[in-house]
Parts: C-alpha cells; sequence; structure tokens
C-alpha cells in the first residue's frame, strides 16, 4: 500500500474534530480491554471459590466451623461464602431470641437475598461500562466518519478539477473513524455476552444454594419445635449447628 494511505499517514492528515474522535475512541478500546481483563479473572476467582465452598459445605462438615471460617475469610472468601455468613449470622441472631421456626428461616433467607444482592452488585460492576462502548463507538465513529467527509468535500470545493486521486484520500481518511469504531466495539459485545452468561450461571447457583441451605435449616428448627427428634433424613447434611 502506498504510504501516503498508510493509517498512520491517514490519521495524521485527518482533521482535527476526527483526531479527537479517534483519540476519544483509542482511550474507550484501551479501557474496555482493561475491563475485560480484570472481569474475566475476577469472574473465574468467583466460580473457582463457588466450587470449592459448595465441596466444602457438602463435604459434612458442621455448620459451626464454616461459619467460624467464613467469618474470618471475610472479603478474601467466596461471593457464597459470603452469603452463607449472612444468612447463618441472621439465624444465630434470631434463635437467641427464641422466635418461631418460621421467622427464623425466613430472615435467614432475607439476609442471604440481601447478601446476594450485594455481591452481584460487585460482580456486575462495569459490565454496563462495556455494554456503553458496544453501543455508543460505532455511532462516535460514524460522527467522525461524517464529519471527515464533510470536510473533504469543503476542499475539494475549491479545486477545478476533481478526480478519484483527489477524492480517495480525504474519504479514507474519514473511513478510519468507522474502523476504529467497531474495534472498539466489537470486542465490547463479545466480552459482555460472555460474562452476562457467566453472571446468569452464578445467580442460578447462588439461588440453589440459598434455597437448599434454607431446607437445612428448617430441617433444623422442626424437630425442636415439635419436641420431637431429628429426622433420619437430616444425616445426609451437614452437622447441625448447635449438636444434634
Amino acid at each position: 500500500m502506498n504510504q501516503n494511505f498508510s493509517i498512520v499517514s491517514l490519521v495524521l492528515g485527518a482533521s482535527t474534530v476526527v483526531q479527537i474522535v479517534l483519540a476519544l475512541l483509542l482511550a474507550v478500546s484501551l479501557a474496555s480491554w482493561t475491563v475485560i481483563f480484570r472481569k474475566y479473572f475476577s469472574i473465574k476467582g468467583a466460580r473457582l471459590k463457588t466450587d470449592d465452598f459448595e465441596q466444602e459445605f457438602w463435604s459434612g462438615i458442621s455448620l459451626n466451623d464454616l461459619y467460624q471460617a467464613a467469618v474470618a475469610a471475610a472479603r478474601k472468601g467466596s461471593p457464597l461464602q459470603r452469603i452463607f455468613a449472612s444468612g447463618m449470622r441472621e439465624f444465630l441472631k434470631l434463635r437467641e431470641r427464641r422466635v418461631d421456626p418460621t421467622t427464623l428461616v425466613d430472615g435467614a433467607r432475607r439476609a442471604m437475598r440481601a447478601a446476594q444482592q450485594r455481591e452481584m452488585d460487585v460482580i456486575e460492576s462495569n459490565l454496563s461500562f462495556l455494554a456503553s462502548v458496544a453501543s455508543v463507538s460505532p455511532y462516535v465513529g460514524l460522527f467522525g466518519t461524517v464529519w471527515g467527509i464533510m470536510h473533504a468535500f469543503v476542499g475539494l470545493s475549491n479545486l477545478q478539477q476533481v478526480t478519484l486521486a483527489t477524492v480517495a484520500p480525504g474519504i479514507a481518511e474519514a473511513l478510519v473513524a468507522t474502523a476504529i469504531g467497531l474495534f472498539a466495539a466489537i470486542p465490547a459485545v463479545i466480552a459482555y455476552n460472555f460474562f452476562a452468561r457467566d453472571i446468569d450461571r452464578l445467580t442460578m447457583r447462588f439461588e440453589s444454594f440459598m434455597e437448599e441451605f434454607s431446607n437445612i435449616l428448617q430441617r433444623q428448627v422442626a424437630p425442636h419445635a415439635g419436641g420431637g427428634a431429628p429426622s433420619a433424613g437430616a444425616s445426609r447434611f451437614p452437622a447441625d449447628i448447635g449438636g444434634r
């Protein structure tokens, strides 16, 4: 390709407005890739930590031990571990007040729902930025293209004779803005859809765990409410927080 039609030459020869648009798009693209890499490792870490906690939860360790470990881990643990800790904390507080079993389980469930929402807010952070980049970047690039074409035709109006050789550079300079806009938008679209799918899967796992854990708590308090012994099926679940 002729040197006059290289990308660098076209950018340097573009109008000031087009150059500003290109600089903005390149900055947005760099920020988008930064978010993509951070979000990839963040979601991957949350998924792996969730796998580890679920395996530990169903291994038969007592809920007391799991709760103490979750409190000690604090923000370094799994999102699911923090959801579990919130439910257990509320359950223990309500049990000290000797409320009825239904209130115990409902309170724990509400606490876990609130914790889940907090965790999802963190996991979904910056996802809206990718969506904005994916939807806006092509239009910003198109604006640069339209402006560049207008600038090129204004310059051509002063020429006595217009040929393809005189028209092509101006049009090529303008089209670079559209190309950069698509360069910024396409990875953002792909990453957004990829992360949205993974986040939906994590959400389903959190909700399934909360329902299963609520059922465990229900089985734990039901025998005591009726004055009977724990049910035979309860032994399939982690040991009771207070010992059975």
